[in-house]
């Protein structure tokens, strides 16, 4: 189902028969969004403003379009110019998470979310997951002094001031069939783009890039260069967003993959990962963190890394440097 969902948004004709039955239904989420943003802006319904800056990374569409990677490289140059950097997230793929959690390198996945334990792993940073968002930055602005708060998504939640928006947009796939959810993959209307700060190009102002390495799912200090696995079939197992960018990654390494794909994230079992003995299974990050309690020897994962335009990148520094020393 999700992967003819999928299809239907992304490569199917615009007027596919299941498409127009949605319609109204999509017309109707318009009215919504609409309504919603309205009691926002008129102080019907309550904006939170913070003491310190909030930058939000989001997206207008459903699935993966490497907002999570984005936030890590942004962490990482902010502490590098002596800010003290926290992020949110909300903790998708769990139960709802009504008080803020910090996040820790041995929380359990499943209460906190994939994305946010990628990022622990990735970044000396903390890491605040909660439904509220609003919640989540008060609580690392009181315990953690934190001077500069990223929201890995949010762009939908305006219950939380934001100074800064960036818009994270998939260059191939771009948004699809161009209508609103269920019968087309925006969240938002793609007007919306010209109230936001930044919208970068997945694929053009950004891309993904990896060291060339297999990394151990279950420990990950121990690491292979992926020559050793060329000639051999190796099984390509994920639940991320947009699962064909990792496939294309592999078989860009000269690997011969069989590939299994589940809804975004989905929380893998070792039945999962078990596709038999001495077969090498290899998974994004993302999905290593929820395999690593019960993986082996045959189970690796690839690490990649955002690399962000170096004009969009010091348009953001001098934006944040400008909100700052107000």
């Amino acid at each position: 189902m999700h992967n003819f969902i999928l299809r239907l948004w992304y490569q199917n004709s615009r007027f596919h028969p299941i498409t127009c039955l949605l319609l109204p239904f999509a017309a109707i989420f318009w009215l919504i969004i609409y309504i919603r943003r309205i009691c926002y802006k008129i102080d019907i319904k309550k904006v939170t403003h913070f003491s310190v800056p909030v930058i939000v990374v989001g997206n207008i569409t459903v699935g993966g379009t490497g907002k999570t990677p984005l936030v890590i490289r942004l962490a990482v140059l902010w502490q590098s110019k002596s800010y003290k950097v926290g992020v949110v997230s909300r903790g998708y793929g769990v139960k709802p998470i009504h008080e803020p959690m910090v996040v820790r390198r041995d929380s359990d996945v499943s209460s906190v979310g994939d994305e946010a334990m990628v990022m622990v792993n990735r970044i000396d940073a903390p890491i605040v997951v909660c439904c509220s968002r609003t919640k989540a930055i008060d609580k690392l602005i009181h315990d953690f002094q934190c001077d500069v708060i990223i929201s890995d998504d949010g762009l939908q939640h305006y219950a939380m001031a934001r100074d800064i928006e960036i818009v994270v947009v998939d260059a191939k796939r771009q948004f699809g069939n161009g209508f609103l959810l269920p019968a087309g993959p925006l969240r938002e209307p793609i007007s919306r783009l010209r109230s936001v700060d930044v919208v970068v190009d997945h694929g053009i102002d950004m891309c993904l890039q990896s060291d060339d390495s297999f990394y151990a799912v279950s420990d990950s200090k121990q690491r292979k260069d992926v020559k050793q696995f060329q000639g051999q079939i190796i099984h390509a197992i994920t639940g991320i967003g947009n699962p064909e960018r990792f496939f294309q990654q592999l078989r860009a390494w000269g690997l011969t993959i069989i590939e299994h794909v589940f809804p975004d994230h989905y929380l893998l079992t070792f039945e999962d990962i078990d596709v038999g003995e001495n077969e090498n299974v290899v998974m994004t990050e993302k999905d290593a963190v929820k395999c690593r309690s019960f993986a082996d020897n045959r189970h690796w994962f690839i690490k990649v890394y955002a690399v962000l335009d170096s004009t969009i990148e010091q348009q953001l520094c001098d934006q944040l440097a400008r909100i700052s020393s107000k």
